[in-house]
C-alpha cells in the first residue's frame, strides 16, 4: 500500500493528522479533540503541508500530557535520555556537525541587497549579514523541499503557535512554526508562551511564519550520528522580512532551529521594530534595588557567550543591593505614552552556555536547572546527572563521566567532557532571583543601556557616552573576542556593533540611523549609555584585573548612581578620551577579598587607542561605506582627536 497526498488541502478547522482510506491515496483528516485553527493559520499550514508531504501533522496544545508524550517520543528514539538525578530533566546530544548557528548559512532574503547589507567599499565581503536573491532563495528551497523522497517523508510535522512575549502584552508579536523535530517542539515550549491558549489570542492576526525541517527523510540512506538527524551539508537558514517568514532546513539545533529566538526575536523583529518605531536587541535586562530601596532597570549588549546570562542573574557582593532577572539575551523596547523607554523579555526560558556555569559563577542558574530541563551536548554522570567544564564540582567516588562525543571521560583528559557551546533549556520562572514584573505587559522601565564585550587589553572596566549620539557610537564600535556560539575559530578581536552582527534584519546602516533618530524626538527620555568590560588581563602574567561574576555589581552601583544625576552623581565621573570615567574613589572597593589595581583597569595606553581609532575607522568605512549616518563620522572624528591629544 503506498501513500500519496490529494493535491487539493481544504481549509484545515480542526488538528490534522493522516488516515488511509485506500491503497494509493491518503487525506488530511480533522482530529476533533482540538480547537479550530484559525484561517491564516489554515492557509499557512496547508501550503506547507502541500510542500513538505509529511507522514502526519499535530497542532500542540502546549499541555502537560502532550510534553510528557514529546519527550517520550525522544525518548524512544534515542535523541534525549533521562537524568534521573535530576526532576524531569533530560540529555540530548547533537551530531557533531550540527553544534552552534552556522552564520554562513544564514541569510536575509530582500528584493535589493541594499536592503539585507552596506555595499562595503572595494568590493569586500560583507560582515554584516548575508543577502540572498528572491530568485535564488525560492531555486535553495525548490532544491531542499521539493527532491524526493520530500525531506519530511516519514516524519510527522508540528504545528507550534507561540507569542514571543507576555500574552496581552502590547509589545508581543506571535509566531506560528512548522517542523518535523520533537527536540524542538520540546525545546520552544520552554523557550516561548506555546500551545492552544496563543492561537486562541492569535485569531486572524498577523503571526511570523516559521517552516523548519531536518533535512532527513525516513527511511534513512544512512545511519545517523547519536541518533541526531541534521542535514549539514544543505543547511539554509533564511529570512523574509518582508514576508515576515522564516525558512530554516538541515539543523536540528539552537539558534537554527528554535526559530522564535535569533531569527525571530531579532533578525525578523529587528526589521519589524524599524518599521514601527521601537527596538529589538541582543540584550539582559535586568533591575537593580540599591540598599535604600530606590530601583533601576538597565539593559545589556553582549556577544554571546561573553556573560549575559550571569550578569542577568547575578548575586552581588556588595551588602544591601539586589538583582533581579527580567531576561538574559533579548529584549524588546518600546517608549511608552510619557516618552519612557520600556523593555520586555520577549523569551520565556533560557538558553545558556552550559560551560563555566557553576554556583560560584552563577548560582541561580544552577539552582534554575535542577528540574524541567533540556541538556544539550554536555558531559552525562554515571549517576545521572550533569557535568561540564568549570562546573566546580568534585566527582564522587566511583562515579565516571561520559562526554558528549559519548567517550569514557576523566578530568585532565585533552578534549572536554561537554561541547564548548553545551546548552541548558530551562523555564525563566524557575529561577530564584526573576524580578516580580518580568512579564509585565507594560515591560519595565530602563534607565541605562549598557555595552561590553572580552577586550583582554586597552578598554577600562567602565566608561560612560557623553550623550545618546556617543553613545549609538560606542555600540557601533564594539568589537569582542569570538566566542564558540558561531563555527569561528581561535580567540580573535572581531567586530560586533550592538553585539548584533550575526542578527541584524536589515541594512546596518539604516539601523544606526534608527537609533539616531530618537535623540531628535523631544518627547523621549532617552536612557544613559555605557560600556563595561570584566575581561581586561594583566600582561605581565594573563590574569584578570577584575574579579567580575558578583563583584560587577560595585560596577553596577556606580552606573546606578550616574543615573541618578544631581551633584552627586557628577561628581564620580571625570571626562577622558573614550567617555565618562569614574573618579579615582569612587568605586566602591571595599571588603575585596584582593586587592585591585584601578590604575591599571582604567589606563588608556596611547598607543592602544590609536589603534583601536584606526580599526574602527577601517571597519566602518569598508563595512558600512556610503550608508554610514554622518553622525556617526562625526563622533569618529571626534574620538580620533581626542585620542590624538592624550598624553
Amino acid at each position: 500500500m503506498t501513500w500519496v497526498y490529494s493535491r487539493t488541502i481544504g481549509p484545515l478547522s480542526r488538528s490534522l493528522k493522516l488516515v488511509r482510506f485506500g491503497p494509493g491515496s491518503c487525506r488530511l483528516a480533522h482530529s476533533s479533540p482540538l480547537s479550530s485553527l484559525p484561517r491564516s493559520v489554515s492557509e499557512f499550514v496547508s501550503r506547507s503541508v502541500e510542500l513538505c508531504k509529511p507522514a502526519g501533522v499535530h497542532v500542540c496544545t502546549g499541555s502537560p500530557e502532550e510534553t510528557a508524550e514529546i519527550l517520550g517520543t525522544l525518548e524512544r528514539d534515542g535523541m534525549v535520555r533521562r537524568l534521573p538525578k535530576l526532576t524531569n530533566c533530560w540529555l540530548a546530544r547533537t551530531d557533531p556537525k550540527d553544534v552552534a548557528r552556522v552564520e554562513s548559512k544564514t541569510v536575509i532574503v530582500t528584493k535589493r541587497q541594499r536592503d539585507t547589507v552596506p555595499v562595503p567599499l572595494g568590493g569586500a565581503k560583507s560582515q554584516l549579514g548575508n543577502w540572498m536573491s528572491e530568485k535564488d532563495f525560492e531555486r535553495a528551497k525548490e532544491e531542499r523541499f521539493l527532491g524526493t523522497p520530500r525531506p519530511v517523508a516519514g516524519r510527522k510535522m508540528y504545528v507550534i503557535p507561540y507569542s514571543m512575549g507576555p500574552l496581552g502584552s502590547p509589545i508581543s508579536k506571535f509566531g506560528v512554526q512548522l517542523t518535523d523535530s520533537p527536540y524542538v517542539v520540546a525545546s520552544m515550549g520552554v523557550m516561548t508562551r506555546m500551545g492552544s491558549k496563543v492561537m486562541e489570542s492569535l485569531g486572524n492576526g498577523e503571526f511570523v511564519k516559521c517552516l523548519h525541517s531536518l533535512g532527513r527523510p525516513l527511511p534513512l540512506k544512512a545511519p545517523l550520528v547519536n541518533n541526531w538527524p541534521c542535514n549539514p551539508e544543505m543547511t539554509l537558514i533564511a529570512h523574509v522580512p518582508d514576508r515576515r517568514e522564516i525558512v530554516s532546513f538541515g539543523s536540528g539545533y539552537g539558534g537554527n532551529s528554535l526559530l522564535g529566538k535569533k531569527c525571530f526575536a531579532l533578525r525578523i523583529a529587528s526589521r519589524i521594530a524599524k518599521d514601527e518605531g521601537w527596538l529589538a536587541e541582543h540584550m539582559l535586562i535586568l533591575g537593580l534595588t540599591s540598599p535604600a530601596g530606590v530601583k533601576r532597570y538597565v539593559a545589556a549588549a553582549f556577544p554571546s557567550a561573553c556573560g549575559k546570562t550571569n550578569l542577568a542573574m547575578m548575586q552581588p557582593s556588595l551588602p544591601g543591593w539586589k538583582v533581579e532577572c527580567v531576561g538574559d539575551d533579548i529584549a524588546w523596547m518600546k517608549f511608552d505614552s510619557q516618552g519612557r523607554l520600556r523593555a520586555i523579555n520577549p523569551e520565556n526560558g533560557f538558553f545558556g552556555v552550559a560551560p563555566g556555569t557553576s554556583m560560584r559563577t552563577n548560582p541561580n542558574a544552577m539552582l534554575t536547572v535542577q528540574s524541567n530541563t533540556i541538556f544539550t551536548n554536555v558531559g552525562e554522570t554515571s549517576d545521572g546527572g550533569v557535568y561540564w567544564e568549570g562546573i566546580d564540582e568534585k566527582l564522587p567516588p566511583g562515579v565516571s563521566v561520559t562526554s558528549w562525543l559519548g567517550k569514557t571521560w576523566k578530568p585532565g583528559d585533552k578534549e572536554p567532557c561537554a561541547h564548548p557551546n553545551s546548552r541548558f533549556c530551562a523555564p525563566a520562572a524557575q529561577c530564584p532571583s526573576m524580578d516580580k514584573d518580568w512579564e509585565s505587559p507594560e515591560g519595565v522601565p530602563i534607565d541605562a543601556i549598557i555595552f561590553g564585550g572580552r577586550r583582554p587589553e586597552g578598554v577600562p572596566l567602565v566608561y560612560e557616552s557623553f550623550n545618546w549620539r556617543h553613545g549609538v557610537f560606542v555600540g557601533a564600535a564594539m568589537r569582542s573576542e569570538s566566542t564558540a556560539a558561531a563555527e569561528h575559530k581561535g580567540k580573535v578581536i572581531m567586530h560586533d556593533p550592538f553585539a548584533m552582527r550575526p542578527f541584524f534584519g536589515y541594512n546596518f546602516g539604516h539601523y544606526l540611523s534608527h537609533w539616531l533618530s530618537m535623540e531628535r524626538r523631544p518627547d523621549l527620555q532617552l536612557p544613559r549609555v555605557f560600556h563595561v568590560n570584566w575581561f581586561r588581563k594583566d600582561p605581565a602574567t594573563g590574569r584578570f584585573l577584575w574579579p567580575g561574576f558578583g563583584e560587577n555589581a560595585r560596577v553596577l552601583d556606580w552606573i546606578f548612581r550616574r543615573c541618578g544625576g544631581g551633584e552627586e552623581g557628577e561628581r564620580i565621573a571625570r571626562p577622558s578620551a573614550v567617555g565618562y570615567l569614574p573618579r579615582e574613589g569612587a568605586l566602591d572597593l571595599g571588603g575585596l577579598s584582593e586587592p585591585v589595581d584601578t590604575q591599571a583597569l582604567f589606563h588608556l595606553p596611547k598607543a592602544f587607542w590609536e589603534k583601536e581609532a584606526r580599526e574602527i575607522r577601517a571597519y566602518l568605512t569598508e563595512q558600512v561605506n556610503v550608508d554610514l549616518p554622518t553622525e556617526i563620522e562625526e563622533e569618529m572624528r571626534g574620538l580620533e582627536e581626542r585620542v590624538r591629544r592624550m598624553e
